[in-house]
C-alpha cells in the first residue's frame, strides 16, 4: 500500500468527496440517500460544518481516496460530546488499508474535537464496513429493524457504537 495520509478536510476537497459519495450512493450498500452529490453543494456542506465535528480525508499524494465525516447525533445539550458518522472509500482502493488509517485519524480527530461517543449505522451486508469498525474498537450493539426504504424495499441497520474514554471524565 502506498503511503496514506490523514488530515482535515478543506474545500478544496469538495469535488473529490462529491466523486466517492456519489459512488456510494450508485452502489446501495452504504447509505439510503439516492440523490447524487454536486461538488458545490458538498463545497457548501463543508462550509457549513461545526468544528466540534471533524471531517477528514485520507490521501495518497494529493489525491483524495476516502473520507469520514460527524454530525451531532441530537441537537439535545445531554448528547453535544455524541457524534454519528459515515466513512467512505474510493471504490478502486477499497480493500488496500485505507479504511484502517481513515477511520483511526478520524477517532483521533474526534477525540481532540471533546466528543465521547461515535455511532452509526451499517447495512447488515456491509461486511466491510461493518468489519472495518470492529478492527477499529466499535462494538455491534443493536439493530434498527426496517429502519427505512431503499428502492423500495425495507432495510434494516447495525448499530455501532464506540466510546472514547479519555472525554468521559
Amino acid at each position: 500500500m502506498e503511503n496514506v495520509s490523514v488530515r482535515p478536510v478543506t474545500a478544496n476537497d469538495a469535488a473529490a468527496i462529491a466523486e466517492i459519495y456519489n459512488q456510494g450512493i450508485r452502489a446501495r450498500i452504504a447509505t439510503f440517500e439516492t440523490e447524487e452529490r454536486t461538488a458545490e453543494e458538498r463545497r457548501a456542506w463543508i462550509a457549513g460544518h461545526s468544528d466540534r465535528y471533524p471531517i477528514v480525508v485520507a490521501t495518497i499524494g494529493d489525491r483524495v481516496v476516502g473520507w469520514a465525516a460527524a454530525s451531532p447525533y441530537s441537537s439535545r445539550a445531554c448528547y453535544a460530546g455524541v457524534a454519528e458518522f459515515s466513512i467512505y472509500i474510493h471504490e478502486q482502493e477499497r480493500g488496500k488499508g485505507i479504511g484502517s488509517a481513515l477511520i483511526e485519524g478520524f477517532i483521533a480527530a474526534s477525540e481532540r474535537a471533546g466528543l465521547w461517543k461515535l455511532t452509526s449505522r451499517i447495512f447488515p451486508e456491509n461486511i466491510a464496513s461493518r468489519t472495518l469498525c470492529k478492527k477499529a474498537g466499535f462494538e455491534e450493539i443493536g439493530i434498527h429493524r426496517k429502519h427505512a426504504q431503499l428502492d423500495g424495499v425495507w432495510k434494516d441497520n447495525v448499530i455501532v457504537e464506540r466510546l472514547i474514554p479519555a472525554n468521559q471524565d
